[in-house]
């Protein structure tokens, strides 16, 4: 596996850094298969520079062939596609590694928690010999990019955007049978206990998480009748 991290990639009224991550899929798409696309919530706090809510991506990419061949020429891909990406005034910062060691995961815990700076992430990747680069501005989406493949490492975080080839088409109320077809579970947020049977108001799209290496969609119960179910946002 292979672990790519993002953050800080755009401005107000730009395109967000999901939906580069989702060009940068396409544009390694001849050498990598995206496993995942997930969403992750940093520190929420106003002393952070951040467009919207402080969330940062990572893509877990498998290669199609051997996965013994060198970081570098996904690197130097991703870098110069990020490059031509680049919108003025951002701060974006890229991280590629196949292996994330724990200080790297503890590190990127604290960010949920504690403001952390780019000096500490800068320090902590060249210790552990991971990849990470500021592309513009500040640089200082690479404390986000870090923390984003240290979280997406544990398999316990994030929101899924992209889940392997699944077309992103769903909407408003969807069976629960079609949500297991897909390899989601669906959990009441507040007991856990699986649901199998209704419908699910997943909302503007199906976004759930990724807890214990598996794909769960938190729900509550919905007033509008029995076993009818509405997708409740969890970070």
């Amino acid at each position: 596996m292979i672990y790519v991290g993002l953050d800080d990639t755009d401005m107000p009224d730009t395109p967000g850094t999901n939906q580069l991550a989702r060009v940068l899929i396409q544009h390694v798409a001849d050498r990598y298969r995206c496993r995942h696309l997930l969403r992750h919530q940093l520190l929420f706090d106003p002393r952070v520079p951040y467009t919207s809510k402080n969330g940062s991506a990572s893509l877990l990419l498998e290669p199609l062939k051997s996965s013994n061949e060198s970081l570098e020429p996904l690197i130097a891909s991703l870098r110069a596609r990020m490059l031509e990406w680049y919108v003025s005034g951002s701060d974006p910062g890229l991280c590629v590694t196949k292996t994330v060691p724990e200080e790297i995961v503890a590190f990127a815990q604290r960010c949920q928690r504690e403001l952390m700076t780019r000096g500490e992430a800068e320090e902590l990747a060249a210790r552990q010999g991971v990849y990470l680069e500021g592309l513009g501005g500040t640089r200082g989406g690479m404390i986000g990019a870090l923390a984003a493949v240290g979280l997406a490492s544990t398999g316990n975080d994030g929101r899924v955007v992209v889940n392997g080839a699944w077309p992103d088409d769903l909407s408003g109320r969807q069976p629960v049978a079609l949500l297991e077809d897909r390899g989601v579970d669906v959990r009441c947020a507040k007991t856990g206990r699986v649901i199998t049977q209704g419908g699910v108001d997943v909302g503007k799209h199906l976004r759930p998480n990724l807890r214990e290496g598996r794909i769960v969609l938190f729900v509550e119960s919905a007033e509008w009748g029995d076993d009818e179910w509405r997708a409740v946002r969890v970070p």
